[in-house]
């Protein structure tokens, strides 16, 4: 907020008192034309109500009395102050209705706007009511811009009452889909939108003809308008597979829009439209055109890169084609933020394979003598991961963690203790020759997960350990007070020790019993000491097949998300829920939910694990079709590209030639999109949710 004659901003955000406000705004006189003092004296009003300064309360009837006064900039101030005070006072409020009235008849269509923007942002009774007239009017008002706030003060009288859903405004609203200014049907498509996302009784269809008109006004619309249009275009369900991919292939310009919202919005209406194609040349030639928009959005400030990351981490598990080949663009850079080299880290591990494996393993070994913390421990865990997701690589990754150890440093020496732990149960009887290098660092751990990861590794091998029972015994000691999670294990190690080597554990194990049974108050350690003691005095030989029996070898898959969360997911890529990686309910209870709806062209699809990437491409797209014909502009569309193309130029040139009111020989398509007191399913999120997705946890 400027502020030319007050001396600057910081001269306004002062405490003011009310009586010294009041006459400031009752200066000036007829001298002053331009208004001056009163403008001052309304910032420094406007400044003392931004720092929750209540007793600017007060000065209702003064505010009020300056509404009549012919300035957008006093007009603005004002209307600010009576959005901000109006239902605190609305005794007082309600003064300012007959004024916003008058409003809406001035010449100036900012004036009418202004008023109307006013109106319909106030939640209280008797505005709602007067607003409702007045909407219906300016709807039809011949300024676009007027028009395009009436479409909003639609969904804001929705949000204050649902009872507008009885009067005619979404009708009026459906009307105005086909009015000739691009921003206006944009406006009315955002209102709609919004009603259907809080509604239970209104359902959002949109047909072909319909997305493809929309599509067509893309290039004229400005950046938001752009976003609300392809927003739209997540309810449209195509019935072909030529129309999702003509369609796609359509709004693919986007991608390379400025702005990150219209980016991350029409990748996410690709991802939707993907779902309902059926070519498999054409899904991999999207899929490429996925990896530079998003590649792109890093260099941007860190907080769209963080989304951008985030929703990447989806998009992989979905498509794994994506970003195949751009390994490099996700290194971390040492001026990254925190969370932003964390979420680098976990996109690294997805993407590594075979081929780059030496190079990912150069880059986490640096990242390994970082100085921060939580960072240090995440690439260490990676390397450990890394040698479970790709076996070839395993002795490599092995090389690097004990080159690590050897450093000594107890962060590390812990973190690469608990991987290696999964290692060894990764690949059993192997890679045994790096135990004893982790004995020699018993004295770094202090941590439960560590103690207990070095623990099992000594119960597990206890008969290949030459003083197996000794570092139990030291472990013993402190039995009482660690933690339960190193108290599970050593109770387990000591049964493991004593069905390996009998003579060494038989004075182990009793005690260790008899403190897990009488002398602690966990239910979980006293249950399974219990367990084990019956299973030692019945027979021993059952008891060494069931403690010490094969077991399934453990895979880095294991924490992908549950197939129905990842395709919900997918269709909220660049909102808010995909930074958490959880169900949009799980986050914002409100939300409705989304699936995709069935269609004859829609392709089931099972999702493949990243690490797999070939061979869940192959498996993914395992589905063929024939060629398909979109009946709407008589263009067959084969698998070459030159052919689509071509349909694309035809379909663009087709809309864009149709009248929005006119139904082009479409068979009489009204245009509407949003059908009023239709009963609308509503899909109930199903339990749990599965993974947060923190594939390095």
């Amino acid at each position: 907020m400027a502020a030319k004659d007050g001396g600057g901003d910081s001269k306004l955000f002062s405490r003011g008192k009310v009586a010294e406000l009041r006459l400031e705004l009752n200066s000036g006189g007829k001298k002053d034309k331009n208004y001056s003092a009163k403008k001052i004296a309304l910032k420094r009003i406007v400044a003392n109500m931004t720092m929750s300064n209540n007793d600017m309360v007060a000065l209702f009837p003064d505010i009020v009395g300056c509404m009549t006064i012919p300035s957008l900039e006093i007009k603005k101030m004002s209307f600010l102050y009576l959005v901000n005070y109006a239902r605190v006072r609305p005794d007082m409020a309600t003064k300012a209705i007959p004024i916003l009235e008058m409003d809406m008849d001035d010449a100036n269509p900012l004036v009418r706007a202004l008023a109307l923007r006013t109106m319909t942002y106030i939640h209280v009774r008797e505005f709602v009511e007067a607003a409702v007239p007045i909407v219906r009017v300016m709807l039809r008002d011949s300024d676009p811009y007027v028009r395009k706030t009436a479409a909003f003060g639609v969904a804001k009288l929705y949000d204050h009452d649902r009872q507008v859903e009885q009067s005619d405004l979404i009708d009026r609203l459906n009307a105005l889909l086909r009015d000739d200014n691009p921003t206006v049907v944009a406006s009315a498509l955002a209102a709609l939108m919004d009603i259907w996302e809080r509604s239970d009784t209104i359902k959002l269809t949109i047909d072909y003809s319909n997305a493809s008109k929309m599509v067509s006004m893309l290039p004229d619309c400005s950046e938001w308008g752009q976003t609300y249009i392809l927003e739209a275009l997540m309810s449209y369900v195509p019935q072909e597979t030529g129309e999702a991919l003509l369609l796609a292939e359509r709004i693919s310009p986007r991608l390379s829009h400025s702005n990150s919202s219209v980016v991350l919005t029409c990748i996410r209406v690709i991802l939707y439209l993907m779902n309902y194609i059926a070519d498999q040349r054409q899904m991999s030639a999207l899929c490429k055109k996925l990896s530079p928009p998003l590649v792109t959005l890093l260099a941007k400030g860190p907080e769209v890169q963080y989304l951008a990351l985030r929703n990447a981490l989806l998009i992989l598990q979905r498509r794994p084609e994506v970003l195949r080949n751009d390994i490099r663009v996700f290194f971390c850079k040492y001026n990254d933020p925190i969370y932003v080299k964390v979420t680098k880290l976990e996109l690294i591990f997805m993407l590594a394979n075979e081929n780059n494996i030496d190079e990912v393993l150069t880059e986490l070994r640096e990242y390994a003598t970082e100085i921060d913390v939580h960072f240090v421990r995440k690439a260490v865990r990676a390397i450990g991961k890394l040698a479970i997701k790709i076996e070839p690589a395993a002795r490599q990754c092995i090389d690097v963690l004990l080159d690590l150890v050897s450093t000594k440093v107890t962060y590390i020496v812990q973190e690469a203790t608990v991987v290696i732990r999964n290692i060894f149960r990764k690949y059993p009887n192997q890679y045994e020759s790096i135990i004893s290098t982790l004995c020699e660092h018993l004295d770094s751990l202090d941590e439960p997960e560590a103690k207990a990861a070095m623990v099992w590794v000594i119960g597990q091998y206890a008969d290949r350990i030459e003083n197996s029972e000794a570092l139990l015994e030291d472990f013993l000691y402190s039995f009482a007070e660690e933690p339960v999670e190193v108290q599970l294990a050593l109770l387990t190690a000591t049964v493991k020790l004593f069905i390996q080597r009998p003579t060494k554990g038989q004075e182990l194990v009793p005690k260790v019993l008899k403190w897990a049974t009488e002398e602690t108050d966990n239910p979980d350690l006293r249950d399974r000491a219990y367990m084990y003691w019956r299973l030692l005095s019945t027979d021993v030989n059952a008891a060494k097949q069931i403690v010490m029996g094969a077991k399934p070898a453990i895979t880095a898959e294991a924490e992908q998300l549950e197939a129905a969360t990842l395709e919900e997911m997918c269709l909220n890529v660049g909102t808010l829920a995909t930074v958490y990686l959880k169900p949009v309910q799980a986050v914002f209870r409100s939300a409705r939910p989304r699936k995709l709806l069935e269609s004859p062209a829609l392709q089931r699809q099972t999702v493949a694990a990243v690490p797999a990437a070939a061979a869940a491409a192959a498996a993914t797209m395992a589905t063929t079709t024939t060629t398909t014909t979109t009946t709407t502009t008589t263009t067959t569309t084969t698998s070459e590209d030159g052919d689509v193309r071509r349909a694309v130029r035809d379909a663009d040139a087709y809309f864009s030639a149709l009248r929005i009111d006119d139904d082009g020989g479409l068979g009489g398509v009204t245009g509407y999109v949003v059908s009023a007191h239709a009963p609308q399913a509503v899909m109930q999120p199903a339990e749990g949710g599965g993974s947060n997705g923190d594939l390095l946890a």
